[in-house]
């Protein structure tokens, strides 16, 4: 859902394609499709062997790619981004991917995810006399590159990547190859696919569906790959640290149509759904989903339980990411304006209404409070994941205790918060379970941070803010 409603926010999305002679047109179609992991930015960049050039702006994947714009990146090489603003804030300047020209050459950089020690390493190479030309902790891989005193780039890069410490999945361009990195912990999702002769690379296997291309496998944590005219290489940088998929990968961010490391992500919510009916059985008359990633977990929980399962919610789906400001009334109850309940359906009727997670409270407060100004006599929240206690640091827009409601109040106390007549939430136990990825599966781990606050890389201070320094000593 927009970020207007949810509140939760995932960085970007990546897409790069090599030795396909309409890279750009497939690298536009493949952005488009992860147009959902970011709405504020866009950007191609092409090689043509001889020169890296490329197109940006801010807003949606078919607004700045106007008619034309697409048709003068021409060559066989291309990488492409779609940005949420986390790290470094918004702007022109931080659009990606970013591009470097030197005395040896061009470098275009993409990222999805969070460098955690990008500033103690912005400080140590401005120190060095560097400067920055963006925010964006993406620009400091750049920096360590050419600033690495390797001959061969791929040596360099590897060495850069080493300097690391957090969430990435990386495409690096030069006019002659392109790489693909992703961080020790694969916190991230990145895979490989092929179309014809030609390799792409992308963060969700959504994309590889839209322009035809034909699946592989999964880049492995610590991996680079080197992908040029002569095929592709597979080296490593790092030594994996033990997988940790982010969980929220399964539980909302990407795509039901995508699978990540085998398992497709609507299965996976489906069985969430199933395993929160057993959890928290309730006597109910219908189940609703929350549109639109709640709607595979709440199709497990009707399942399961034998309520059935009724499109209680409607999305507006032509409310675009800027509209009219509505009167102080309407904007404080403006998930109105992208959310509708169904009378029909919910009047007079006990509901669950199922979601995928609670960040703030605010949303499910509105939507609870909607349902029963529709006539429903009992709305019973269930949650298909656990509570959200903990920031994230590595690419999430939760970077503080204080924006979560889960992190200073207990479950009844939410339960009054957002007005329901019972509120329930996934055991962690429950969410791995169904996902498939329990302490029983091998090279399977999950990252769990913002359920227990035990985070698989060290946090460092200066990626805190002020306030929240002194709950991590």
């Amino acid at each position: 859902m927009p970020a207007e409603i949810k509140g939760l926010n995932e960085e970007c999305g990546v897409f790069g394609i090599w030795g396909h002679p309409n890279a750009a047109q497939i690298t536009y179609y493949g952005l488009h499709s992860l147009q959902h992991r970011g709405q504020e930015g866009t950007g191609i960049i092409v090689s043509d062997g001889e020169t890296l050039r490329g197109h940006k702006g801010e807003g949606l994947v078919t607004e700045v790619f106007q008619e034309g714009s697409i048709e003068k990146l021409t060559g066989d090489g291309a990488i492409g981004h779609v940005r949420y603003t986390t790290a470094g804030g918004g702007g022109y300047e931080n659009v990606q991917p970013l591009l470097f020209n030197s005395q040896s050459g061009g470098l275009a950089l993409a990222h999805n995810g969070n460098l955690i020690n990008a500033n103690a390493l912005k400080h140590q190479l401005e120190g060095q006399g560097s400067i920055f030309q963006t925010t964006s902790d993406t620009e400091v891989l750049a920096h360590l590159i050419k600033r690495s005193g390797y001959a061969q780039l791929k040596d360099r890069v590897k060495n850069a990547l080493t300097m690391l410490k957090g969430a990435y999945a990386f495409l690096v361009m030069t006019e002659t190859e392109m790489m693909v990195a992703l961080d020790p912990h694969g916190l991230r999702p990145l895979s490989l696919a092929k179309i014809g002769d030609a390799y792409c690379v992308a963060s969700e296997t959504c994309a590889f569906d839209i322009v035809g291309a034909e699946f592989v496998r999964d880049i492995e944590p610590g991996e680079l790959l080197i992908i040029n005219d002569e095929g592709i290489t597979s080296e490593r940088f790092s030594f994996s640290n033990g997988n940790a998929m982010c969980t929220m990968e399964y539980v909302y961010f990407s795509r039901p149509d995508s699978n990540i490391q085998g398992i497709n992500v609507h299965s996976a919510r489906k069985r969430m759904g199933m395993e929160l009916a057993h959890e928290a059985p309730i006597e109910a008359d219908v189940v609703t989903g929350v549109p639109d990633s709640s709607i595979s977990s709440a199709i497990g929980y009707a399942e399961a339980s034998g309520i059935p399962y009724e499109m209680g919610l409607i999305k507006n789906r032509y409310v675009g990411r800027t509209f009219i400001q509505p009167s102080q009334s309407l904007r404080e109850q403006g998930v109105k304006m992208k959310l509708s309940p169904v009378r029909g359906v919910v009047e007079g009727k006990r509901v669950v209404m199922v979601d995928d997670s609670i960040v703030r409270g605010t949303t499910s407060r509105r939507i609870v409070s909607m349902l029963k100004e529709a006539g429903a006599k009992e709305v019973h929240v269930c949650i298909s994941s656990p509570p959200i206690k903990n920031p994230c640091y590595y690419g999430i827009d939760t970077s503080t205790h204080e924006e979560l409601i889960a992190s200073s109040n207990s479950v009844e106390e939410m339960r009054e918060i957002i007005g329901a007549d019972s509120l329930t939430f996934l055991s962690t136990e429950g969410v791995l379970k169904a996902i498939g990825r329990d302490d029983s599966s091998p090279n399977r781990g999950q990252c769990l941070a913002c359920f227990t606050g035990k985070y698989p890389t060290e946090i460092y201070p200066d990626t805190l803010h002020p306030h929240e320094k002194e709950l991590v000593k």
